[in-house]
């Protein structure tokens, strides 16, 4: 920072304000010049004690007194707290003071309510030609002049030749180009540019309710029914344009009565980024871009889109790993397998048939959990256990048929959406209903996914010293017991009382000695 040896007056107080140049203050932010405030501002704090500048107290902090002494940081709330140091407002609650000392400037004549805007002017640069004509005549009196509303919307013609000039076809399209003035009748040229992509992207949800409708831009009733957008999808740079341009059609159309909401999406999820096998974003220049095609040729489609869903974190993404598909591979044909067996119960282990479906039922719950919270690669995790505990039971064709058929069932259900092409086709294979994508969701049943047995863990000052198998469900003070009886816990006690006894969540109890 550096003091110019300038001052302006507070017109408020009368107050002398040294003027100072700082590096942090940005010249496209407002008008360049601030107003300081170090006692609630954390960049304004470290610049006044770096360059010993006077602190004063203005919002103060529930709780805190004048026997606090001076601030030790910048106290940022603008809600919580009241006015200090403010004259006439000393007292005032601080999410009262904008308002109040707001009308007593104007009052006053030394200012007014004033909202300053951050927006930018919108380059339009992604032009094309079936983008939005821009409703403007060019007439050699009266310079350019809008279309009027009764003219409008302006129609591309669909006669076009699209030649390599560089230049939009409009100009050489006689018919379109030449118009007449609608002030004076005058001979007159149209806009021949188009609007960028964007001004149709910002609003498609809208006219997709109902793409026919001649009345207004959408129909009220579609409108009232299907928005706002509940989930919106797409990669994180969207933030800064796509969705900064939707939001501001939005709220001009909130303001010329077409909707009655605010935002245009209630949720928005973003997707991480596929990666090259270097770590690196995909470029061609950079030599690593994966070709999902060749992929496909190899593989299939299914197990392609099993990997995407599998490889990663959804919302993180991560670098490509050619040798990681081959497990979501290895997946596919196995339920191929299993779902084309020929079931031959030999006999049947009542527990082993229970254990069955208790995973059946809890592969349904934490898969139906997972797609909810876009955890994918969790749920063809939990989807692949399934197809082990499958395996296993065709292995030693120990489980009841209805358990095999109702597991087999349920493991394609659960594919279907990450696996469409082979689930339909092994569906029909097994006599279902047409088609597996119109069946209902699988429902899971709480008392068959609960568990019989838990691996109780043992420790002993933090470090694991046994495993015991237990009832589920039992209470802590059994589980305690359990875990105190144990010869190996007894071995590590050597005897002694233990001082602290902790069980969490009924499946650890850590013994302090």
């Amino acid at each position: 920072g550096v003091f110019t040896g300038a001052y302006a007056i507070n017109p408020v107080n009368q107050a002398r304000i040294p003027v100072w140049i700082a590096d942090y203050v940005l010249m496209s932010y407002g008008s360049g010049a601030i107003m300081a405030v170090p006692a609630h501002d954390e960049r304004d704090f470290e610049f006044a004690k770096k360059f010993g500048l006077e602190i004063i107290e203005v919002i103060r902090a529930p709780g805190r007194t004048d026997e606090d002494g001076p601030l030790e940081e910048a106290y940022v709330s603008k809600t919580e707290g009241v006015l200090v140091n403010s004259g006439p407002f000393t007292g005032t609650p601080a999410s009262e003071a904008v308002a109040q000392v707001t009308a007593w400037l104007e009052e006053q004549g030394m200012g007014k309510a004033a909202v300053n805007y951050r927006l930018r002017d919108w380059l339009i640069s992604r032009q094309r030609y079936w983008g939005a004509p821009i409703p403007v005549v060019y007439c050699p009196e009266h310079g350019a002049v809008p279309v009027p509303d009764e003219d409008l919307p302006v129609v591309l013609p669909e006669d076009v030749e699209f030649t390599p000039t560089g230049e939009s076809p409009l100009k050489f399209h006689e018919r379109f180009l030449h118009t007449t003035c609608p002030i004076c009748g005058q001979p007159a040229t149209r806009e021949t540019d188009t609007m960028d992509t964007f001004m149709c992207s910002s609003w498609y949800q809208y006219r997709y309710l109902s793409p026919d409708y001649d009345e207004g831009p959408f129909d009220p009733a579609e409108g009232k029914y299907w928005l706002p957008v509940d989930q919106y999808t797409g990669g994180v740079e969207h933030a800064t344009m796509h969705l900064i341009y939707t939001r501001f059609f939005t709220k001009a159309m909130r303001d010329m009565g077409l909707v009655d909401f605010d935002e245009p999406m209630l949720r928005l999820y973003n997707q991480g980024m596929v990666l090259g096998e270097d770590g690196e974003k995909m470029s061609k220049s950079r030599g690593n871009v994966v070709a999902p095609d060749t992929l496909v040729q190899e593989y299939g489609a299914d197990t392609v889109r099993a990997y995407l869903m599998f490889f990663a974190k959804w919302d993180q993404g991560g670098p490509w790993n050619y040798g990681g598909i081959k497990g979501p591979y290895r997946l596919l044909n196995d339920v191929w397998d299993l779902a084309l067996t020929v079931y031959e119960p030999g006999q049947e282990d009542a527990a082993a048939t229970r254990s069955l479906r208790r995973k059946t039922h809890q592969t349904i719950r934490k898969v139906g959990e997972d797609l909810e919270t876009f955890s994918f690669n969790t749920a063809v995790a939990a989807i692949m256990e399934l197809r082990n505990s499958l395996t296993e039971a065709k292995r030693k064709q120990n489980v009841s048929q209805a358990a095999w058929d109702e597991a087999v069932d349920s493991l394609l259900l659960l594919l279907a959406p990450i696996a469409p092409h082979i689930t339909e086709e092994l569906w029909a294979q097994r006599g279902r209903p047409y088609s597996i994508h119109q069946q209902p969701w699988p429902a899971w049943d709480a008392e068959i996914a609960k568990e019989d047995a838990i691996t109780l863990v043992v420790q002993v000052n933090g470090k694991v010293r046994d495993k015991i198998e237990v009832a589920a469900g039992l209470p802590d003070e059994k589980l305690q017991e359990i875990a105190l009886a144990s010869e190996k816990i007894q071995h590590w006690l050597d005897g002694k009382e233990p001082r602290k006894v902790i069980v969490v969540k009924g499946r650890l109890v850590n013994i302090v000695k």
